[in-house]
């Protein structure tokens, strides 16, 4: 947990940072947006900047470390058919969601559709490809060093389904924004992790990042990781863009708040993929990793 700690510790300080540099900036009344967006902005700075030299410093900054330890050939391959994956097994939820009425169709033309894939597709692989080698690559791997491939699994989810809810949140209706207020949404950034109503999505978030982590266990590398988790998003968004939530299906409950896609029935699925990645024969393709 030691390690786990410390990347967090990073974290809070470059939110830190961005909330000691977003106030000031935010007086001179050159930017035209939302404090909440500009202090998210500048704390995904600070981590961009700051990262490497960390990763140095805990002496994960080696391709191996990081989850690009396989072969060329072999990573983009896997990464390749980690998408289809990922797209085949998002699409089994959302459809399920389709189904019980979770989620409503709605049609739209190809011309409309078509550039929200692009971007879908982009964003996805994107997304996937900076959150994999911090969670599954140097955070694993600091971890899997220190007490085992065990830990890192579990610490990695936990930091994963985390940051997911560590968001400034913005004001209320009404609410002007001072100096108090601007603390507060500072503030909120570490509130909406604990709301009740944020528990379903949570869940499933963590139990996507123990999914991840053992497939980083399995293979020894990052790859499938990046595909699955590239699909994973290229689903969820044009899931949204294709239908619309049904507050008043009698089910809708299995839908988590986060996206609207996410939630118990996601769990539910993922966690049944991750017993049964657990009792799968393991071959000999990737190195074993010490237990914790």
């Amino acid at each position: 947990m030691r390690e786990t700690a410390l990347f967090f510790l990073y974290l809070f300080a470059c939110l830190v940072l961005a909330a000691l540099l977003t106030w000031p900036l935010m007086q001179t009344g050159w930017i035209d947006q939302d404090p909440q967006r500009v202090m998210g902005r500048l704390a995904q700075v600070a981590i961009l900047i700051g990262l490497w030299p960390v990763l140095r410093t805990m002496g994960v900054a080696d391709r191996g470390s990081l989850g690009y330890a396989a072969p060329r050939p072999v990573f983009l391959r896997t990464l390749g058919l980690g998408w289809l994956a990922g797209v085949t097994i998002l699409t089994a939820l959302a459809l399920a969601l389709v189904a019980l009425d979770v989620r409503i169709p709605e049609v739209k033309p190809l011309a409309r559709l078509a550039p929200k894939a692009s971007q879908a597709l982009v964003g996805g692989l994107v997304v996937a490809l900076l959150e994999e080698t911090f969670f599954r690559g140097a955070l694993y791997a600091a971890v899997a060093r220190r007490t085992g491939a065990g830990s890192a699994i579990l610490w990695s989810a936990v930091l994963y389904a985390l940051l997911h809810f560590m968001k400034p949140r913005s004001l209320p209706d009404g609410v002007a924004y001072d100096w108090a207020a601007h603390w507060g949404i500072f503030l909120s950034t570490f509130t909406s992790p604990w709301q009740w109503h944020n528990l379903d999505s949570f869940v499933a978030l963590l139990l996507v990042g123990v999914f991840l982590g053992l497939v980083r266990r399995r293979t020894g590398h990052i790859g499938w990781c990046i595909g699955l988790h590239a699909g994973w998003v290229f689903v969820i968004q044009v899931t949204r863009s294709l239908t619309d939530g049904n507050d008043g299906a009698a089910l809708a409950w299995l839908a988590g708040t986060y996206d609207g896609v996410i939630g118990w029935l996601a769990a539910a699925w993922i966690g049944v993929l991750a017993l049964g990645l657990v009792r799968l024969p393991r071959g000999d393709a990737a190195p074993r990793e010490r237990d914790a």
